[in-house]
């Protein structure tokens, strides 16, 4: 065998090490079956929150739809939340990577991350077509007239509050698509989600599991519920037929503890991304703020109900699995972590409210 035998545009091809067809099937070049010639390179830059990466995947069913052949890189802060199986090579922001991806060709590279470095990334990397946020004369750009309405939104608040599209719309628009209703995807351990699904459908028996996500992040801290109305939910579910599980990270925990002991209602702990997601995915309803949780039921498509006080109603997309609920009396704290109310307005929206919202979900 000559190296002009070897398939180096195939799929498979691993540098410098035996393939998983060879290593299951001792299959060679050239004559291996499962030669699945790469035809077209797009690399993917979005680095993070959890949230921003999650609900940006629904790009690769639709970049797969309209590119044979195509092979997906992804560059992230947060690979433990991608779907392994739908991304070629997943790297995390890092010397080597950054090292390897500028001394790579693509021929589409997306970055959708404003934040100067990912942007210069972009404007460093070799790729015939580009698309998203670059750099150029010493600040962000747009990389082609469809990135600059998103960029517009960003820079100004009251541009902002004017848009009527989803964030889906945005960056399918950004990449010249029209968005199609194209799904969410998560790395969902199945196994991990089967024995938390048995677990609790053990507790809940018939009962509805209703997952109650009790924190959102220290970044924008209007979007807290009390205790004492996280409490009341729990109860009137419960009154209601349905079983109320108390969710959360280690932020949470104490707080998820107590509001346990109070009401009786259960709570599992705090978890590992992995199991985290595995534990959401054993639920039938999500309630929740705006916060990574939004995401992760949305990818798992489950029930949502959804409160919203400081961001544009627009931006969310709910697939027709969710139900939005804001404060009647408004909100003027626009991207706000500090209210400008006596009384912040996220307490507006009461239990009762969102008792009817897990209703008309499960009609």
């Amino acid at each position: 065998m000559h190296l002009s035998d070897i398939k180096f545009d195939c799929r498979h091809f691993r540098t410098g090490i035996p393939c998983k067809p060879n290593k299951e099937f001792d299959a060679e070049c050239p004559s291996c079956t499962h030669y699945d010639p790469i035809k077209k390179r797009l690399l993917i830059i979005k680095l993070g929150a959890l949230g921003d990466v999650i609900r940006t995947t629904p790009l690769l069913q639709k970049f797969k739809s309209e590119h044979e052949g195509l092979h997906i890189t992804w560059l992230t802060l947060s690979p433990a939340i991608l779907p392994q199986d739908s991304i070629d090579q997943i790297y995390r922001w890092d010397e080597t990577s950054l090292y390897i991806l500028r001394n790579t060709k693509f021929d589409i590279a997306i970055n959708l991350d404003k934040d100067v470095e990912a942007c210069m990334l972009l404007s460093e990397v070799s790729a015939e077509t580009k698309y998203g946020f670059s750099w150029e004369d010493g600040h962000i750009a747009a990389a082609t007239p469809n990135a600059v309405h998103k960029l517009i939104t960003g820079f100004f608040d009251g541009r902002s509050k004017e848009n009527t599209k989803s964030y889906l719309e945005e960056i399918f628009e950004i990449c010249h698509f029209e968005f199609g209703m194209e799904d969410y995807e998560i790395n969902l351990n199945k196994d991990l989600a089967a024995k938390w699904r048995e677990r609790l459908k053990a507790m809940a028996g018939d009962k509805k599991i209703v997952g109650l996500n009790t924190g959102c992040g220290p970044r924008w801290k209007t979007r807290l519920w009390s205790e004492a109305q996280w409490e009341a939910l729990a109860t009137q579910l419960k009154e209601n037929g349905y079983f109320p599980v108390f969710l959360g990270g280690q932020l949470e925990d104490e707080k998820n503890a107590r509001m346990s002991k109070n009401t009786g209602e259960h709570y599992p702990g705090h978890f590992s991304l992995e199991e985290f997601i595995s534990l959401t995915d054993s639920c039938d309803i999500i309630v929740t703020q705006v916060s990574m949780m939004m995401h992760i039921a949305t990818a798992l498509k489950k029930k949502l109900v959804l409160c919203n006080t400081i961001f544009n109603k627009y931006e969310f997309e709910l697939y027709n699995r969710g139900v939005l609920v804001e404060p009647t009396t408004g909100c003027e704290c626009y991207f706000g972590n500090s209210c400008v109310r006596n009384h912040a307005c996220m307490l507006d929206i009461t239990p009762e409210q969102l008792l009817s919202a897990v209703k008309s979900l499960d009609a």
